[in-house]
């Protein structure tokens, strides 16, 4: 159990490291395209090509299991692309380590919430002042870590 639990930890690790490198190349693929839609365009072809390999080569759910599925769970995919949209747009802007700080910072207060209440199926996971105190010790720094530099492409 404790190796299985280390393989997730590590995996979803590599995905936190993933988030930041995806937003700088989509950034600059956008800056360089002069067109940050054009990216998030391109980085969701890209994204569905694999997920489309990744679904050829295992199990896939019944037709009828679509029909199941409350349309609510659809949205994710709403989600996705305003994240990825809002960080192609914002990291060139505010850097790409504000624009993943608060991104950071939102996610740490949706989870608590979701985890709390059991939302959208998740484990419920009751808050205690242990994990307050711990998400305020994060939202500190991310606060700390974030850069207090105005671009000099919005003074104008």
């Amino acid at each position: 159990m404790a190796n299985e639990q280390f393989y997730f930890f590590f995996l979803m690790f590599l995905a936190g490291v993933g988030i930041p490198v995806m937003a700088a190349m989509n950034a600059s693929l956008g800056r360089e395209l002069q067109s940050p839609m054009v990216a998030v365009l391109i980085l969701c072809c890209v994204a569905l090509a694999i997920a489309s390999l990744f679904v050829m080569f295992s199990a896939r759910p019944t037709l009828e299991s679509f029909k199941q599925i409350s349309p609510i769970y659809y949205f994710g995919g709403v989600l996705f692309m305003l994240y990825i949209a809002s960080i192609t747009y914002t990291a060139p802007i505010i850097g790409i380590g504000n624009a993943v700080f608060f991104v950071l910072l939102g996610q740490l207060i949706t989870a608590v919430l979701i985890d709390h209440y059991g939302l959208l199926n998740a484990p419920v996971s009751a808050v205690t002042y242990k994990r307050i105190f711990g998400i305020m010790l994060m939202i500190v720094g991310v606060y700390l870590a974030k850069k207090d530099v105005i671009p000099p492409n919005l003074i104008q």
